[in-house]
């Protein structure tokens, strides 16, 4: 009698510490932490301030890469997501990365009259060439739900994307340069229309190849794809000089490029 007691009081425990973990949301840490002081209004702003410093280090830590894997962002931090990335502190970083690009170039690479057609860029499209901000807007997600492929590839379709900011200047100042821009997207082939007319009408033109996930490739995680194309590239005796994406799967794999630029964007995890 008194094993079948234990037994019970374990699985009992045992479930409650499961659904704990499930359920666990650091709203209802903080509030706890709180309560002694709600009275006199500090537990309020206590919580404010908790909050915002906690969605702040997940974001810092999903861009430095230590974060991974996530389907969704926490829900208490998707406002947070969406007030960096609809904000000026989002464009001045893209900003800053673009100058590290432009010194990159000046202190290690080729200018015009010295390349001799081999050396090459490459870039990612979605949140580093085209912005993928007025879809989340449009649909209230930044993260907070999954992905739904089928209406997001709806909405390349409608070719509204517009460039992300900066990103065109960089873009015309390497190809300026005389080195060729390599495209290499996991959207599907199928939107190969759509993608060039949006980024024709976004500002980029004269490209050397764009590169999207054909029937053979959809089965494969985007870095095992994206390492493949740069591994083709380098067997034809291109020189890549820099790689520049939004997800570190863009870069993942060998062979590595020279240098490696990420720009910001926690709304979603591409492996």
């Amino acid at each position: 009698m008194d094993r079948s007691i234990f037994i019970s009081l374990a699985l009992t425990s045992l479930l409650i510490g499961v659904v704990s973990a499930r359920d666990w949301n650091i709203l209802n840490q903080l509030k706890g932490l709180g309560s002694s002081s709600s009275q006199n209004g500090v537990g309020s702003s206590n919580l404010s301030t908790n909050l915002k410093r906690y969605c702040e280090s997940w974001r810092i830590n999903v861009e430095v890469h230590n974060i991974r894997n996530y389907d969704v962002v926490p829900q208490e931090c998707v406002a947070h997501v969406e007030k960096y990335m609809t904000s000026s502190q989002y464009e001045d970083d893209v900003e800053r990365a673009v100058d590290e690009v432009i010194l990159h170039f000046g202190s290690k690479c080729c200018s015009k009259t010295k390349c001799d057609g081999m050396d090459a860029w490459i870039f990612d499209i979605d949140d580093t060439l085209l912005s993928t901000i007025p879809y989340h807007k449009k649909n209230g997600f930044f993260g907070g739900e999954k992905l739904n492929t089928t209406k997001f590839e709806d909405w390349i379709k409608k070719k509204k994307a517009p460039a992300v900011p900066h990103m065109v200047k960089l873009y015309h100042e390497i190809r300026e340069r005389g080195i060729k821009i390599f495209l290499i997207s996991s959207r599907k082939e199928y939107l190969r229309s759509a993608t060039v007319d949006n980024l024709i009408q976004a500002g980029y033109y004269g490209w050397s190849n764009l590169l999207l996930r054909g029937i053979e490739d959809e089965q494969k995680e985007v870095k095992q794809y994206k390492s493949e194309k740069r591994t083709w590239l380098i067997s034809l005796g291109y020189r890549v000089w820099g790689v520049m994406g939004d997800q570190w799967s863009s870069f993942a794999g060998c062979p590595l490029p020279k240098r490696t630029f990420k720009l910001p964007n926690s709304i979603y995890y591409v492996a």
